[in-house]
């Protein structure tokens, strides 16, 4: 059943959870069809020519899920209690799917041999990887796993579905991100990750405490590596432009091309640091460009691409009262901040 299990992606997701015997797959593959999922479980209860999917949910907005209930079955909701009917749209995700993984001896806790890093996350090699390299925290992998709670039950495997995944590591539980870092392509490894880097308590659908997982790490692609931070982060040099507002800026290397207006739409590469050296974000390693309004951001950005061209790369200082202020708003950054940007494109 092409079911995507992806439990410890998204982890901020409502879960949604489809309760269900084991060895049911193969009659709920005939009644739903699923395109993706990255925040449920989904077992499946089924009877003879016409399967039931029990369906569990905290959200009443049924009809914005992902995947779709075929042949002429209903799938009922118990909260809210509501029939779906066939052609449906909800988000599922599979547990087990249909067969289960033995837990592994060890699976109560670390063994005497384990690895143990900084954080306390325990790992045990299983099998020795042949690559020379390993992914970093922003690299996207290809592997099979396992789960387990402590007590022995598993409660996701990319194996028992005989499906591979594919994910960035830094959209995933802090346990994952580090512990694959440890990690070459062939490489088997068994990793048990403290609560703290994982879901913590568990609730919603999610497990709880110390997870174990066997992770066998197949492939990564490398995305590019965010950039250091610049030598002259830590203030205004004395070689830079200052304009009558307090921003300073120097270019980096020259454009040619259209300069903007104050409104205009731009395409640009940047990357942002605060004065102690810290990215805080960049599009750099995302490999993707952004586009947006020049009226639509920070004054800062506002008044400095307007002193761009096309091509051209420039660093900017932009002073707190031109960016997010010294008290910003939960999870933006304070005081002066540091930009480079590279001005692809005016719209």
């Amino acid at each position: 059943i092409a079911i995507v299990a992806t439990l410890f992606l998204l982890p901020q997701q409502p879960p949604i959870v489809v309760m269900s015997s084991v060895g049911v797959a193969r009659s709920v593959a005939r009644v739903v069809s699923v395109t993706r999922s990255a925040s449920s479980h989904v077992r499946s209860q089924a009877k003879a020519r016409t399967p039931t999917a029990v369906f569990r949910s905290n959200s009443a907005q049924l009809s914005s899920r992902t995947a779709i209930l075929g042949g002429s079955s209903t799938l009922v909701a118990r909260s809210p209690r509501t029939p779906i009917a066939s052609g449906s749209k909800f988000t599922v995700r599979a547990i087990g799917g249909g067969s289960t993984i033995p837990p592994p001896e060890d699976v109560a806790a670390p063994p005497d041999n384990a690895e143990v890093t900084a954080s306390g996350l325990a790992s045990v090699v299983l099998q020795v990887g042949d690559g020379d390299e390993s992914p970093s925290a922003v690299d996207e992998v290809t592997v099979h796993y396992t789960g387990w709670t402590t007590d022995g039950k598993m409660f996701d495997s990319s194996v028992a579905r005989n499906q591979t995944i594919s994910f960035p590591l830094n959209r995933v539980i802090k346990g994952w991100t580090e512990g694959l870092q440890l990690m070459v392509c062939g490489e088997k490894r068994r990793f048990w990750i403290p609560a703290d880097l994982a879901y913590g308590n568990g609730g919603m659908g999610r497990p709880a405490g110390m997870l174990v997982f066997d992770v066998e790490l197949f492939s990564f692609k490398s995305k590019p590596k965010p950039p250091p931070a610049p030598e002259d982060v830590g203030g205004v040099p004395d070689d830079a432009e200052v304009t009558a507002s307090g921003l300073a800026s120097r270019m980096l290397s020259a454009g040619s091309g259209k300069t903007p207006g104050p409104t205009s739409q731009v395409e640009v590469d940047y990357s942002g640091w605060t004065l102690d050296g810290q990215l805080f974000d960049s599009s750099i390693p995302r490999g993707e460009t952004i586009t947006f309004p020049l009226n639509g951001v920070i004054a800062g950005w506002t008044e400095g691409l307007q002193l761009m061209q096309e091509g051209e790369s420039r660093r900017f200082w932009i002073p707190a009262d031109l960016a997010y202020g010294n008290n910003p708003p939960a999870g933006a950054p304070a005081g002066m901040l540091v930009f480079d940007v590279i001005l692809h494109k005016v719209m």
